[in-house]
């Protein structure tokens, strides 16, 4: 079985896992409502995705 000859240290451990952490959420504001929404989702508030009409609207 492989076993590493020395122990590594917490600066390296701590850099290779540096990019390890979870990213922000993107969101994009929506051109035709000014919402925000995330990218290549479906508008909740208006139904459109992509020009078109994919769900009702939402009565607020």
């Amino acid at each position: 079985m492989a076993v590493p000859k020395s122990k590594k240290s917490k600066s390296r451990t701590r850099m290779r896992r540096s990019h390890d952490r979870l990213d922000m959420n993107a969101y994009i504001e929506d051109a035709s409502s000014g919402e925000l929404r995330r990218p290549h989702h479906i508008d909740l508030k208006t139904g459109i995705y992509r020009g078109k009409q994919i769900l009702e609207p939402q009565a607020d």
